[in-house]
């Protein structure tokens, strides 16, 4: 009798697959509040390596780490007209505390524009103190309608970074280069997830933003998720918040600047664009754990052997997690980690070792081949290569289906019928304008971003040649 499977068939049902990996490989549960969620240990691992990661590119780029509160007087909204219009209907409004009613109401964190400039004004008095770069590592709550774990969630966590410039170019440039440098570098290199650079749609850029950059992933059921944004503001929060400095020639001008975020939305997006039937699939160069060496039995030379194993490789720089938890049954523990997608198992039994072997499991491409210890022992370099070739086959795997399921079509109602059928169109933005992009949101097909014919960032939101990228999206 044929077992049932460990989790839902993608083919079959792909939110439901989604929402057993997340269960099953033990990443998240759902908070008690509702489009709250816990992060469980294995779910946060996998964040921590995406804040390192990104942490590591952002000081690269300039910006210094920093952290506003939580807390923002509501006020402070007020004063960007569009900015409090977009984000009015997901506000989260605390109206009393201590006991009483407060004498103005504050609101809980959706972003920090307000706030960062509330203090921008005070710190920036001179070109001097120019450009001024912070990022901070924080939670935010947008109070969401339909919450799904990792995806659209109430609170959730993320990085924003926020800049002050002397010159429009030079906030210009800034925000292309986060989004370019920090965003398409991590995404690409680590997630090994193939994004679409853009540019978005006046009806789709941040709310008080005078330009929006996107980065958008197809998942693996066709939709778009949109993996990160970097804002150019103009001027519209620094005119709101008086953020102005003393120009060289001794004139006042307000400052330019940008916005910029990714959240654990990138978790949901790993998920959808790496898992398989058989669950996750982490891209080597973010795992927690690249390589696990597991006991069969508990056999004392065996035990003996996967620790010392588990030593070398780890002295050779791997992220290793020795698993002699043999009061558990093997079977159960290697489904397990390949639930968690962990790209290499090294299995050590009785029997391989009587023959100087193990077995060597590749999550990625699938599949399992004898290995000699020794050559673990001595070599570990061979490990290192062969995450190099999985890292790389992730990466391609993902370009292969947004290019397979991407067609050029000339009118609004082709590109709908392509993003309803599970693909993604390419439309020449002359062709779809702004009417044809509304009769698109009426069949909750959106234009995810606009891309230039030779796939760059086009640099005005009417480029000639612009192409519209619609889709269904997350």
């Amino acid at each position: 009798m044929a077992h049932a499977p460990v989790l839902t068939p993608q083919a079959e049902d792909f939110p439901r697959w989604y929402q057993d990996l997340v269960n099953k490989a033990e990443l998240a549960d759902n908070g008690p509040v509702r489009g709250t969620m816990v992060v469980r240990p294995y779910g946060y691992a996998l964040w921590e390596r995406m804040q390192r990661e990104m942490d590591d590119r952002i000081k690269a780029a300039g910006a210094e780490n920093a952290y506003f509160p939580l807390f923002i007087p509501q006020s402070y909204l007020t004063r960007e007209a569009e900015h409090v219009e977009g984000f009015a209907p997901e506000l989260a409004v605390v109206t009393h505390g201590g006991g009483k009613e407060l004498e103005e109401p504050v609101v809980v964190r959706p972003t920090s524009e307000t706030i960062v400039n509330e203090y921008f004004s005070k710190w920036v008095q001179s070109y001097r103190d120019l450009p001024l770069l912070v990022n901070q590592w924080a939670n935010v709550v947008r109070w969401e309608m339909r919450p799904r774990v990792f995806l659209r969630t109430s609170e959730f966590l993320w990085q924003e970074g926020h800049t002050a410039h002397a010159t429009y170019e030079d906030a210009r440039d800034y925000a292309a280069r986060i989004h370019r440098e920090v965003y398409a570098d991590f995404m690409e290199g680590v997630l090994a997830v193939d994004v679409v650079l853009g540019r978005k749609t006046p009806r789709e850029r941040f709310a008080g933003a005078v330009n929006t950059l996107t980065l958008e992933g197809m998942m693996r059921d066709g939709k778009a998720l949109q993996l990160g944004t970097s804002h150019e503001l103009g001027q519209n929060f620094s005119r709101a918040f008086g953020t102005d400095f003393l120009t060289r020639e001794g004139t006042r001008e307000l400052v330019w600047q940008t916005s910029w975020g990714t959240s654990t939305r990138m978790v949901g997006g790993l998920i959808m664009t790496h898992g398989d039937d058989r669950g996750l699939r982490v891209p080597p160069r973010l795992a927690p754990v690249q390589v696990v060496v597991l006991a069969v039995k508990g056999d004392d030379e065996v035990l003996a052997k996967v620790r010392e194993i588990g030593d070398r490789l780890t002295a050779a720089g791997l992220r290793v997690r020795v698993d002699d938890r043999t009061d558990t049954p093997f079977g159960r523990r290697a489904v397990d980690w390949e639930l968690k997608g962990v790209p290499l198992r090294v299995e050590v039994g009785p029997r391989d070792l009587a023959k100087g072997t193990a077995i060597l499991a590749r999550r990625v491409p699938g599949g399992k081949e004898p290995v000699r210890i020794e050559d673990l022992l001595v070599e570990p370099a061979l490990l290192h290569r062969i995450l190099d070739e999985d890292q790389a086959e992730l990466l391609r795997q993902s370009r292969e289906l947004r290019e397979s399921r991407t067609e050029d079509v000339r009118t609004a109602a082709e590109a709908a019928e392509v993003a309803t059928a599970g693909g993604w169109a390419r439309v020449p933005w002359s062709e779809l304008g702004t009417e044809g992009e509304a009769r698109l949101a009426e069949r909750s097909v959106s234009v995810r971003c606009l891309v230039a014919e030779d796939g760059s960032v086009p640099a005005s939101d009417d480029e000639p040649g612009s192409v519209a990228v619609v889709a269904r999206a997350y």
